[in-house]
C-alpha cells in the first residue's frame, strides 16, 4: 500500500508543480483554461479516490498483490470515476472569473509567514487557489503517510488461520517495518539494520514467487503478504519427523506456541526415497509438495536453508501453507515483524 500512496502522492505533486508554473504564466487569466484546469485537478482526485476504493475492496476479499502497483481492474475503475469527475467539474464547477473576489486579493494580499503572497497567487481564481490548497495539503499528507508506512510502521490484518491462536483471523496489527533495516527501493539490498532475524521471530513477507501464474497452496499466491514464524535460520538442517521440529538433529525443545488439530500424523512420503540432492533443489524452487501434497506436513527434510533465506512455519501446524510446502523465504522479501494487535480492543497487546 506505501508504493500505492508514494505514486498518487507524486501524482497530485505533478498537479500541484505545474499549478504554480501556469500560475506564473499568467494562464489563468483565461477563464476556459482555469475552467479546464480545475477539471483536471477534479479527475485527478477521482481517479486517485478510486483506485485506493479498489485496492481496499480487493484487499478485503485477499485479492491484492503487492507486486504489482496497481492492477487492470483497478485502474480501468480508476479512469472511469476521473473522466465522470473532470466532466462533472467542467460542466458544473467551472472555475470563473470573480471581480469582487479579485478586487478584494489586489487590495488585500494573501499572507504566508507573515510576507506577502506573490502576486500571481493573489489574483488566482478562488477556484484554482482552492484546488491548490487541497494539492498542497494531499501531496503533503499522502508523501509522508507511504513514508512511514514503507520505513517505520504499516497496519496488516490477518487473512486466515494458519498462525491460530497466536493470531485470530480478523486480527489487526501494526508491524514494526524498521527492526530488520530499510529496504532501499526496488532493490533487494537493506541498510541499518537494528536487529538480526532470530528464530521464532514472528514476520510478515511477500510470498516468494516470480510467476503470476504459479499456483501454490490451491491457488496463486503471487505478490501477497503472509504472516509466519522463522523456524530455520540460514545454513541450518531442518527436519520434521511426525510432526516435531529437529534443528541440525535437536529437537526443538520448546514450541509452545504450536497447535496441532488433528489426532493423527500423515506417514513419511514416498519424497524420502529422493536423493538427497534433488530432495533439496525440489524444495528450494517449490516443487516439492506439488510432488508430494500433504505429506511433507509432518515428515519432513532433511533440507539445509540456503545463505539469505528463511524457514517459516505458521503456529497452526495442521492448518498451515508455509515453508514446507513452498520453500525459504529471501531476507528482502521479509517486511518487517509483528509488533501488538490493536483491534478488537479485547485482543489488544503485543503476540507471543
Amino acid at each position: 500500500m506505501e508504493e500505492k500512496l508514494f505514486w498518487i502522492g507524486i501524482l497530485v505533486g505533478v498537479h500541484l508543480f505545474f499549478s504554480h508554473h501556469f500560475s506564473e504564466k499568467g494562464r489563468f487569466k483565461s477563464e476556459e483554461f482555469a475552467r479546464v484546469w480545475h477539471a483536471v485537478f477534479i479527475a485527478i482526485v477521482g481517479f486517485a479516490g478510486m483506485l485506493l476504493l479498489m485496492v481496499s475492496l480487493d484487499n478485503r476479499k485477499g485479492e491484492v498483490v503487492t507486486a504489482v502497483l496497481f492492477s487492470r481492474k483497478q485502474v480501468i475503475y480508476g479512469l472511469l470515476a476521473g473522466l465522470a469527475g473532470g466532466l462533472w467539474a467542467y460542466f458544473r464547477f467551472g472555475a470563473k472569473k470573480s471581480a469582487s473576489a479579485r478586487t478584494q486579493a489586489e487590495n488585500k494580499p494573501a499572507h504566508k509567514d507573515g510576507k506577502p503572497a506573490a502576486a500571481h497567487l493573489a489574483a488566482l481564481p478562488p477556484g484554482i487557489k482552492e484546488d491548490m490548497e487541497w494539492s498542497e495539503t494531499i501531496f503533503s499528507a499522502v508523501v509522508l503517510a507511504s513514508v512511514v508506512m514503507y520505513l517505520f510502521v504499516q497496519a496488516f490484518k490477518i487473512p486466515s488461520g494458519s498462525m491460530r491462536s497466536t493470531f485470530l483471523e480478523g486480527d489487526h496489527l501494526f508491524v514494526n517495518k524498521f527492526i530488520y533495516g530499510f529496504r532501499i527501493p526496488y532493490t533487494h539490498k537493506k541498510v541499518l539494520d537494528f536487529k538480526k532475524i532470530n528464530r521464532g521471530d514472528i514476520v510478515i513477507f511477500q510470498f516468494p514467487s516470480f510467476d503470476p501464474d504459479e499456483e501454490q497452496c490451491g491457488g496463486r499466491q503471487y505478490g501477497k503478504d503472509f504472516i509466519k514464524r522463522v523456524i530455520g535460520l540460514p545454513g541450518e538442517t531442518v527436519e520434521l519427523k511426525d510432526g516435531a521440529v529437529f534443528i541440525n538433529g535437536v529437537k526443538l525443545a520448546d514450541e509452545s506456541y504450536t497447535q496441532y488439530l488433528d489426532p493423527g500424523r500423515y506417514p513419511r512420503p514416498h519424497s524420502s526415497r529422493i536423493p538427497p540432492v534433488d530432495y533439496q533443489l525440489f524444495w528450494e524452487n517449490r516443487m516439492l509438495a506439488k510432488m508430494v501434497s500433504e505429506l511433507v506436513r509432518d515428515n519432513f527434510g532433511p533440507v539445509t536453508v540456503p545463505k539469505g533465506h528463511y524457514m517459516v512455519m505458521g503456529d497452526n501446524r495442521d492448518r498451515s501453507c508455509d515453508s514446507r510446502y513452498w520453500g525459504p523465504v529471501p531476507a528482502y522479501l521479509i517486511k518487517g515483524r509483528a509488533w501488538f494487535i490493536y483491534w478488537p480492543l479485547s485482543r489488544m497487546g503485543l503476540p507471543q
